[in-house]
């Protein structure tokens, strides 16, 4: 009986795991958005090429992903995949079309020290604590962050997108920055 009752709570533990949690439930923040670079490279390798990254919150969803990726950026071949509620599922192929002459891989970046979502995550923090000040809007809520990186591959031109609004809804606050953190501008 025991054995019975002991396989059953470890059943049940596992699909309570499996259910919730995960890059999905993370935190608008570093550590958490830390968490989802490990979720993406845990699903599509260490290096994997990106052209789109996007992280949307929703309140009762919490954060879905959508990515457009490969791990052969000579092949021309990226996949467009989407994760909500902990399920990953790829909605199409892509097929990129480069000028002759050049490398698939310029058009791409990859998760590492120069790109990653542990920045984001900050610049999360840093647009929460600025709208707060200067807009005097209290616990404003992440709808949206994301790496642009430039169609022309220039990786000096790549930017951090935040959106923000107010706990309630309301008006959204975008902030953009450049690789280094360094805010270019923020619109409503």
């Amino acid at each position: 009986m025991k054995k019975i009752q002991l396989s059953a709570i470890t059943f049940f533990t596992a699909v309570l795991i499996s259910c919730g949690g995960g890059a999905g439930k993370e935190p608008a923040n570093s550590e958490g958005f830390s968490s989802i670079e490990k979720e993406i490279k845990g699903k599509f390798g260490n290096d994997a090429y990106f052209t789109e990254l996007t992280i949307i919150h929703n309140k009762s969803i919490g954060n879905m992903i959508s990515t457009t990726v490969t791990d052969a950026p000579e092949s021309l071949a990226m996949g467009q995949w989407t994760m909500s509620q902990g399920n990953w599922n790829q909605t199409s192929d892509v097929t990129l079309e480069i000028p002759e002459g050049t490398k698939a891989s310029d058009f791409m970046f990859q998760l590492d020290d120069n790109i990653n979502l542990s920045t984001l995550g900050n610049l999360i923090e840093k647009s929460k604590e600025q709208l707060t000040a200067e807009k005097k809007i209290e616990n404003p809520s992440l709808t949206m962050a994301y790496i642009y990186f430039p169609k022309n591959g220039e990786v000096s031109k790549t930017e951090y997108y935040v959106k923000l609004e107010p706990e309630n809804g309301g008006t959204t606050f975008t902030f953009s920055y450049d690789l280094t953190g360094k805010l270019i501008k923020m619109d409503y």
